[in-house]
């Protein structure tokens, strides 16, 4: 019996393994390890679009990327204090309103800190808290043109408004954002000129524009410590004084499309990565501080034909045409395209509107 059950497991085994392949078994190892090489293609056989697709040689069409690279040839050194070009007032955005709009745009009672308010886009915004109706303390390391500032802003806003009753407040405040102690000395002198702090702009902040492998260190350290720094410590600071006092407020950061796109031909990576991180610190203290009532938004402006834009593209008369040919809209902005961008996020209109990223950029970054 041993021996008949052996040979039968035998006589199985031996049958097994001279049994022909099935088709499936050979799909099975097609689809396990088989590879089949094509042959290579023919000149004959190419098609004539492969030169523009990676079958193609690189370098084979003058065009390739021309629009879409950084040119390691422009530099722009942010100029130092003494040598930035100074503002004006926009002129004609005050006055009576004949026109029907929500109440719950207006700012009214409020009080608001614009960082960096004394010159381009900091002035612009600063300008739209006071013409909403609300006193406004700007912030900046030049306490001279602020101070400067602060007195155009309450002349034009009585210029545009004769017959108002009241004149909203503006002061001016030196600060180093970068600097703690320094951001709540300012604060400590804003509570105390303003009694209160309801809203935050953190506008200050610059760009440059050198080859990531050349810009110097030192720089680089302070560029972050202006654009990141300053708007961190500002926004912790605010928030703290709007918790101790239990008062709702909001923050709007001045971000850049720079934060979700890389700007060509200029090369500014440190900036680029500076601006993404303040888009991203908005979402995250909106979540962090929504139990408090605190709103927090990131505005993200395009190219912006500021008083400091203008010299740049004096130096660069090139970088405007190369600019408004990736702008949808055809057009740099203005800086007073962003007075209803930031009246809105700041006003109760905003009410339901938290760690929202609101582009003002023409389209650049839809493209």
């Amino acid at each position: 019996m041993i021996k008949t059950s052996l040979l039968r497991q035998v006589s199985r085994a031996s049958t097994t393994a001279v049994r022909p392949p099935t088709s499936a078994l050979l799909t099975r190892q097609a689809t396990r390890g088989i590879r089949i090489t094509p042959p290579a293609r023919s000149e004959e056989d190419k098609d004539k679009h492969d030169e523009y697709s990676t079958a193609g040689k690189p370098g084979a069409f003058e065009h390739e990327g021309q629009f879409s690279r950084t040119d390691k040839r422009i530099r722009v050194e942010y100029p130092e204090e003494e040598n930035l070009p100074s503002s004006a007032p926009v002129q004609g955005r005050g006055g009576f309103h004949f026109r029907r709009t929500l109440s719950s745009f207006s700012l009214e009672g409020r009080s608001a800190i614009v960082t960096g308010g004394a010159r381009g886009l900091g002035l612009v915004m600063s300008q739209a808290c006071v013409v909403s109706g609300s006193d406004v303390a700007i912030v900046d390391l030049n306490k001279e043109e602020g101070e400067k500032q602060a007195k155009l802003l309450e002349e034009t806003f009585r210029k545009e408004n004769p017959g108002a009753t009241r004149v909203p407040k503006v002061t001016a405040h030196y600060c180093d954002v970068s600097k703690p102690e320094s951001v709540n000395q300012a604060l400590a002198e804003i509570i105390e000129a303003h009694g209160k702090v309801d809203h935050l702009v953190t506008s200050a902040g610059f760009t440059e524009n050198f080859d990531a492998i050349e810009y110097p260190h030192d720089r680089i350290q302070k560029l972050w410590g202006v654009n990141v720094d300053g708007t961190y410590l500002w926004a912790c600071a605010v928030a703290k004084h709007l918790m101790e006092r239990k008062a709702a407020g909001s923050v709007v950061m001045i971000g850049s499309m720079s934060g979700a796109i890389v700007n060509v031909p200029q090369p500014q990576a440190p900036y680029n990565a500076a601006k993404a991180a303040v888009r991203h610190l908005a979402s995250s203290l909106a979540v962090e501080w929504a139990h408090a009532g605190i709103r927090v938004n990131c505005i993200s402006p395009g190219y912006m034909l500021t008083a400091l834009t203008k010299k740049i593209l004096d130096d660069n008369p090139e970088l405007a045409q190369k600019w408004t040919s990736l702008i949808p809209q055809g057009k740099m902005g203005r800086p007073e395209d962003l007075m209803g961008a930031v009246t809105f996020l700041l006003s109760d209109a905003a009410g339901y509107v938290t760690g929202a990223d609101l582009r003002v950029d023409g389209g650049y970054t839809v493209t």
